[in-house]
């Protein structure tokens, strides 16, 4: 259904787009509430794509250009072997159809095999029902909660921690 595939300062467009849709970005990073431009959002993907301690790709669908979103893992430590995920699917036409799923076992096995890591985990706002399911599918456990860690739509919402270690992957069926 999709491949992973370098982003280019190209796709500029896409993120643009998909930053003026409220619905889009709720559950996003921060900085996306705030690139308003498309010159913001041109420098931030030029930014994005350069930053080399973050492993990223671009969301495609398969056998074509069409970018529908990108994920990838930062905060890498080599020393502790670790790093945490994120993922944003700006294209909502592929929201709750298993993308967000297949994605994560993708880089979920990127980090564990060829980035050697240990441990993968997240933060996720608890509202995001949709995103809470898909992490668990591809393996993530639920480790604790952050109160009141993010300020969305004029109120406070929790963000639930969750992870996913080398061995526990290796025994999922993806």
């Amino acid at each position: 259904m999709i491949e992973l595939k370098p982003l280019h300062e190209l796709h500029a467009q896409y993120f643009y787009n998909w930053f003026q849709d409220e619905e889009v970005i709720r559950y996003s990073l921060s900085i996306f509430q705030k690139l308003q431009t498309e010159d913001q959002v041109r420098d931030w993907l030029t930014e994005t794509i350069n930053d080399t301690k973050v492993y990223k790709q671009g969301i495609f669908l398969e056998n074509t250009d069409r970018l529908i979103g990108y994920a990838g893992i930062c905060d890498l430590s080599v020393s502790n072997k670790s790093g945490e995920y994120f993922i944003f699917i700006g294209d909502k036409t592929y929201w709750g159809k298993g993308v967000g799923t297949e994605v994560t076992k993708k880089v979920l096995q990127i980090g564990f095999e060829e980035l050697d890591l240990n441990r993968i985990m997240l933060t996720v706002l608890e509202p995001n029902i949709g995103g809470l399911k898909a992490y668990q599918r591809a393996g993530f456990t639920i480790e604790g909660k952050l109160r009141e860690a993010c300020y969305r739509n004029d109120e406070f919402h929790d963000k639930l921690v969750m992870s996913v270690l080398k061995g526990e992957f290796e025994f999922l069926d993806h």
